[in-house]
Parts: structure tokens; sequence; C-alpha cells
């Protein structure tokens, strides 16, 4: 390595200045840093009763502590689905605090009733003054009704540092108003959101379920849906042919799945887990271009999880199929961001030029994909940006451990 980026790869010595900086990896694997592609860095661990009532100084100082976290478990980069990231990301650009590179999306952009309007049904309607909600106050939601209110708020996350928008296009699990199968925004809202984006040369995610909401999403020129467990033959083979991303999540009814505080809640978790399993094969049967990321909600505990749900990908995958999604396919889709790309370079791949993002790994993940649930003990170096960020295996050789 040299600077920030990987500068020679050899199978013999390779010679270095005198200060040149050795770590003896035999008998280690060495791998990219890992991508999470549907991160949420404000949401991942305080509950959402926290979250819409504390100081958004507490919001941020927890936000900042777990990115610290996030690296730490070899997560090097990550695209923050939605919420207020573009402080906590500069403060990890600039050095004040440790954390992934984030890919902000910003404030996600949902419709009255959407799956991004957590306002209490008191709230409701507006009063003449259109006072924001406490979530846009914070930067965590953006309701905006219309082709002119999505072109406004789009406009506003881009101004304010998106790498990508994201928009809600369907009902969701955590959000307490509307189903699961409801389909949000009208195609020409849709659009105005692909159009912003397309100006500022990146794209638009959408959060969406159901075939309806990913077909409407797709004629309107998204090219990434996040989740997609409910699609049906129809829409996989339309996202392919279409070329578009299917980010997915590793959701099923096990040790992993969110305690939600209410039926209506579990009951449409339920529903989402129950279509898990089909969408990984039509994704696979139709040559889907997949991503993968966690999506982890208000809960420490599952935080603290996400190399766990990588290693859930080998249900439906390879070992080394699965590493790849959490690599290279990852960083592929962060890529389209194109001229809104805070990172350029190549990332998730251990290549000459490439972004110096690398983790030595005590273990062959390519036979168990399962060390990267244990960080602290099986993540011996952890590297960003060529800089070191945990070095186990000098500090055993200093002590002659």
């Amino acid at each position: 390595m040299r600077g920030h980026v990987i500068d020679a790869i050899s199978t013999s010595p390779i010679a270095g200045a005198g200060d040149t900086k050795v770590i003896d990896g035999r008998g280690k694997t060495l791998t990219p840093g890992l991508v999470d592609a549907h991160w949420h860095a404000t949401f991942a661990t305080l509950s959402p009763e926290v979250l819409m009532t504390a100081d958004p100084g507490f919001i941020h100082i927890v936000a900042a502590r777990e990115a610290e976290r996030t690296l730490m478990r070899g997560f090097t980069t990550v695209r923050d689905a939605g919420g207020p990231a573009f402080g906590l990301k500069r403060a990890i650009d600039t050095g004040v605090c440790a954390g992934p590179r984030i890919y902000p999306s910003g404030a996600f952009i949902s419709q009255t009733s959407g799956h991004g309007d957590f306002r209490a049904r008191h709230e409701v309607p507006r009063d003449c003054c259109a006072h924001l909600s406490y979530a846009e106050r914070l930067g965590a939601a953006a309701l905006a009704d219309g082709v002119a209110e999505v072109l406004r708020a789009s406009r506003e996350q881009l101004m304010l540092g998106a790498s990508q928008i994201k928009v809600m296009a369907g009902g969701g699990v955590s959000s307490p108003h509307d189903p699961i199968d409801v389909t949000q925004y009208t195609e020409d809202e849709m659009r105005a959101a692909v159009e912003c984006a397309e100006n500022w040369g990146t794209y638009v995610m959408v959060h969406a379920y159901t075939p309806r909401a990913v077909q409407q999403s797709i004629r309107a020129g998204v090219r990434c849906i996040e989740h997609g467990h409910l699609v049906d033959d129809e829409t996989a083979a339309m996202m392919a042919a279409r070329g578009v991303w299917w980010s997915m999540q590793t959701f099923l009814d096990d040790e992993d799945a969110h305690p939600l505080p209410t039926p209506e809640g579990r009951a449409k978790a339920r529903r989402v887990f129950s279509g898990t399993d089909q969408a990984y094969l039509l994704a696979k049967k139709h040559g889907v271009k997949l991503a993968w990321g966690t999506d982890v909600l208000f809960d420490a505990r599952l935080a603290d999880r996400q190399g766990a749900q990588l290693a859930k990908l080998t249900r439906w995958f390879t070992t080394a199929q699965a590493l790849r999604l959490a690599t290279y396919d990852n960083a592929q889709l962060l890529a389209l961001s194109g001229e809104r790309n805070p990172y350029p370079g190549r990332l998730g791949v251990v290549e000459e030029g490439a972004l110096a993002d690398l983790l030595l790994v005590d273990g062959d993940p390519l036979a168990d994909l399962g060390v990267f649930a244990d960080p602290s003990s099986k993540l011996l170096v952890i590297m960003k940006d060529g800089e070191l960020v945990k070095d186990v295996v000098s500090s055993q050789r200093a002590s002659g451990t």
C-alpha cells in the first residue's frame, strides 16, 4: 500500500523504504473491506421512541459511536439508505471520529401516509403553515406530495450532499400507518425524483416489496429496488431485462428478526419473511443484478450481528458468491452514483490501484463465512483508505505472543 491505494501485488518480496511497515499474514486470508448496501447509521441502534423524542445531539453522538463499531466489524463502506448522515459522514471523512465510508441518501422521500410518514394520527392534517414533523426537522424524512414537492425534496437532499436519492415506493413493516401491500407515489411523482437524480448524474433507490410497487418504479426509471421480497416471476424478469439492481436483505423469522411491538407490525414482518426464499430463487433464475445489505433498525444487539447476517447468504449462495456480493457487487452498485460518488476509485477488490480497504482474517471465509460473525477475534487487521484501524498481528509480534 502506498497512500490510500494498493500500489503493488506480488508473490515475491516487494522492495520498500526503510520505514515501510510489514505485516506478516502467513496462514491468514486477505479480503476486501466489506460493503453494506443498506445501512442506517442513525437508526441502527436506537428505538423508534428515542429517535422520535430525544435531543438530536444525543442521537448523533450514538450514531458516531455505532459508526466506529461498524468499521470494527469489517464494514469499511456503507450505503446509508435514509437518515441524517451528512454530518456523520463529514466527521468520519475529516478524522473527527472513526467509521466507514458513507454513501448518504439523506432524508428518505415519502408521500403523506407513506413509509416515511411517522406522524401520529393526531398530527393530521398539517396546519395552514405546513409545519414540519419532528422526523423532517431531524433530517430523517421528507414528506412530499405532487411532482413539484418531490422535485424540491430531491433537490434539497442533493444540495446537502446525497450520493443517491431514496424514495419510499410502497408499504413497509416498521411504519405504523401504511399496509405492506400499498403502492406509494404515482408514476409521474416517481419520475420526477428520477429526472432530478439523473440531472445530477446519479440514481434513485426505492423501498418496495410488491410487484405493483416495483414495476411502477421501474417504469419511472428507478435503477435500484430495495427489498422486493414479495415480487413475482414477471417482476423479476422485468428487473433483469431493464438492468435494474435488486438490493435484498436476509429477512428470516429467526433470532435476528426485529421484535416489533404491535400485532400489525409482526403480521407484516411475517409476510415479508415468507417471501425471502422465493425472492432469492427468482433473482438467481432471471440473473438480476444483486446487491446485499442488512437494513438493521432500532436494536443494538442486531447491529452487532451485521457479519452474522452476511453469513446467512450461504442459504442461497456459495461462500464465494456471498463474499462477492458483500464486496465487489455492492461496490459496483455504489458506483452508480457517478459524478456524486464521494469516494472515486475502485472498492470491493484486492487489485493494484484499488482503494486500500482491506481485512486480514484468521480463517478462510471461502470455507466458513461465519468468521465475519466474530469480528473481535477473527478480524486481525482492518485497513480503511490505507490507514490501519486495527492491527492485532503487529501487536502480538511486539509482545512476543
